[in-house]
């Protein structure tokens, strides 16, 4: 089962990402922030599998912390789920190791298959530069 902590600065987004992952028996929520520091003390604390993180919150971007997440734990499977859809966020998220990079309004409904390894939805970084 993969556990995974949803970081997001809007409570609306967090609780239907939550009612969306609880649909997979494959998927365990162990956590939730709604700022970038709350989000570095439940990493810590909790080592999750996965972490769906939004680029901008309080405290410290998802930018920021990405960065952290993967100089600590480079194990730790990163998806940036995020309205800011650009190349230079893409280029960046993906040069710091960001996993998957997903836009909220068009790809929401596919974090259970990324998250799960499903090989069907293996097409939604086709268009992330390297």
């Amino acid at each position: 089962m993969k556990q995974v902590l949803i970081v997001d600065d809007s409570k609306p987004i967090r609780e239907r990402l939550v009612a969306l992952l609880a649909e997979s028996a494959q998927i365990q929520v162990v956590g939730q922030a709604d700022n970038g520091r709350e989000a570095w003390a439940a990493v810590r604390y909790l080592k999750p599998d996965t972490v769906i993180l939004d680029i901008r919150m309080p405290g410290s971007s998802g930018v920021t912390l990405l960065k952290q997440i993967k100089a600590r734990y480079p194990e730790t499977t990163v998806i940036m789920l995020t309205n800011f859809d650009d190349a230079q966020y893409r280029r960046q998220c993906r040069l710091l190791g960001a996993d998957r990079f997903l836009n909220k309004t068009l790809e929401f409904e596919k974090i259970v298959e990324t998250i799960t390894g499903n090989p069907a939805d293996r097409t939604t970084d086709r268009h992330m530069p390297r």
